[in-house]
């Protein structure tokens, strides 16, 4: 949402300045960055969504892009463009945030500049490729690049979705069967069992314990299932959530290497459209930072220092483990023939490639494993359900 940063200035005095963060201490976090004498922050947005701690709805920044770029290609100039995707918005912030937008630009900032403004809706890495277009004046072609940057990632994070999608609806179908056998089913039999007289296996035991159990206490059990889902709803939707688990997944032999891949990929793919766009190496490998978390995070700071020390590029990576034979061999031939940029996209390329045929494999070995392992599981309760009433049968026989 929008805060109201009023801060002094040694020369201009007292001063206002608008900014987009989730809350008053972020907002406080990123003037003071910038090294600025905060004297209040004021929330300009909804108040009640401010009091109330709800996000704001994500900024479409793939579609701006877009559309930018269509305005621009058919013949508008920056500010028309921008003033007529605020126009056609419905969006109330979103339109807000565009009306900012060309304030800035009528006041002599550059697109940059203004994009610069709103740090936690335009990310670092697209207001470095606006930043770097500026210079050669290829604004369109940026964006172009940006795009069609965004629909890669996006379409593997899309493929990991869709690949997703069937293992987990038979989890949920199974757990539903798992949960009415032993629910509703289990405590009937049970009572059956006891009727029957006569020893009854252990394991149907167990099950007659387990339906005097969900009969006499059901609704507590019901209660403390749906707190247990609820729980790990929350849990699931706390932001540092996602890191740890992609922290304990990366622990895993074979899926941590996999995910490293993909996060080198990301890497990769933001690094060469930096460089493609003019960056220098150092400041988009600064720019990149945010993007490899944990151990990869702190590898490529060693990489940046060997860079500032004139190692190249393909040998600091190298040395500080962040390629595989494949790139190691690629970022050679890359600086060799002064492609650095489209190199290192093209290693994106073969390790998107890569994972994609790694995820197939796995969805085709996983669901069958999966389906036997439900099947098993319910055939195992049914099997133990019926099993007195089998040995009763071949008594009276």
């Amino acid at each position: 949402m929008q805060f109201s940063v009023r801060y002094v200035d040694s020369r201009a005095g007292l001063q206002t300045l608008q900014l987009e963060a989730p809350g008053v201490d972020q907002a406080r976090a990123l003037a003071l960055q910038r090294g600025l004498r905060v004297l209040s922050v004021q929330a300009t947005g909804n108040a009640w969504l401010a009091r109330s701690g709800r996000r704001p709805a994500a900024f479409p920044l793939a579609q701006f892009g877009q559309e930018l770029l269509t305005l621009l290609n058919a013949g508008l100039a920056l500010v028309e463009s921008i003033e007529t995707l605020c126009e056609k918005e419905s969006h109330a912030e979103r339109r807000a945030l565009l009306e900012k937008l060309v304030d800035h630009l009528f006041q002599g900032s550059s697109l940059s500049s203004a994009l610069a403004q709103f740090p936690t809706v335009f990310p670092p890495l697209f207001v470095a490729t606006v930043r770097a277009s500026e210079r050669t004046g290829g604004l369109p072609e940026a964006l172009e690049k940006y795009v069609a940057y965004q629909g890669q990632l996006d379409g593997v994070k899309k493929k990991v979705i869709s690949a997703s999608i069937y293992p987990a609806l038979l989890i949920f179908a199974g757990s539903l069967v798992i949960a009415f056998l032993l629910g509703y089913v289990v405590p009937r039999f049970a009572r059956i069992f006891e009727d029957l007289g006569g020893e009854v296996p252990w394991m149907s035991q167990l099950l007659i314990s387990w339906g005097h159990f969900a009969h006499d206490y059901g609704l507590l059990l019901l209660g403390a299932i749906a707190t247990g889902i609820v729980s790990i709803a929350i849990w699931l939707s706390r932001p540092g959530t996602a890191a740890k688990l992609v922290h304990a997944l990366q622990k895993l032999p074979t899926i941590g290497e996999r995910i490293r891949i993909y996060q080198l990929a990301r890497f990769y793919r933001s690094l060469g459209m930096l460089l493609r766009g003019g960056m220098p190496a150092v400041a988009s490998l600064e720019l990149v930072m945010g993007l490899l978390p944990g151990a990869l995070g702190q590898q490529l700071q060693t990489a940046m220092q060997s860079v500032r020390q004139g190692v190249p590029i393909s040998k600091s990576m190298e040395l500080a483990g962040l390629t595989t034979a494949v790139s190691a061999r690629m970022l050679r031939v890359g600086e060799r023939t002064g492609q650095m940029g489209e190199m290192m996209e093209r290693i994106a390329q073969f390790y998107d490639s890569e994972i994609s045929q790694w995820i197939d494999m796995f969805v085709k070995l996983f669901e069958p494993l999966l389906m036997a392992f439900i099947g098993l599981v319910i055939g195992f309760i049914v099997v133990v359900m019926y099993f007195p009433i089998f040995e009763l049968a071949g008594s009276i026989r």
